[in-house]
């Protein structure tokens, strides 16, 4: 009897040290879940990257071996804990400006940022300019009479409408 007792004492103890382990195991599992970032997180900040050896394909579509590799590696700096602005420096120094899809506003690039609006503005106030300075046109119908084609075209249609 008492083998017993301690048996099914002993296998009470397993039991519960089995599902402690089995509880921490499944809590390990999400962790590291959590961390491992999503393709959605990946792709967020790979679509704003170009790849440095096909032309004009961000690097989130860019179908080869490389771009796979640096979605990788992308991921593996999400999962350590880098920031968007960090994994972005990265591959600026790694590879250059051409590597981002929009242009650092710094330097001369401010340029294409404000060359659009500017030149826009410019070609308005032109116009505007032009329209001022244009003549008003002359009234048609006071113009109409004075021209010696058109009356002899009046003439001729009421000379057509007495004769008929």
């Amino acid at each position: 009897m008492l083998r017993k007792l301690t048996s099914f004492r002993l296998e009470k103890h397993l039991f519960w040290l089995l599902m402690v382990c089995l509880l921490s195991g499944l809590i390990l599992v999400d962790r590291v879940q959590a961390s491992t970032p999503s393709d959605d997180e990946v792709n967020r900040i790979a679509s704003q990257l170009f790849c440095p050896i096909c032309d004009n394909i961000p690097l989130d579509v860019c179908p080869i071996e490389a771009c796979q590799q640096w979605r990788e590696l992308i991921r593996e700096q999400l999962a350590e804990g880098w920031t968007e602005g960090e994994i972005k420096a990265y591959f600026v120094a790694q590879y250059g400006d051409r590597v981002l899809g929009e242009p650092p506003r710094a330097g001369l690039n401010w340029l294409l940022y404000l060359a659009p609006p500017v030149v826009f503005l410019v070609g308005f106030i032109l116009l505007l300019a032009k329209m001022k300075r244009q003549p008003q046109r002359p009234d048609l119908q006071g113009r109409a009479h004075k021209d010696p084609y058109l009356e002899q075209v009046e003439r001729d249609l009421a000379n057509l409408d007495q004769t008929s």
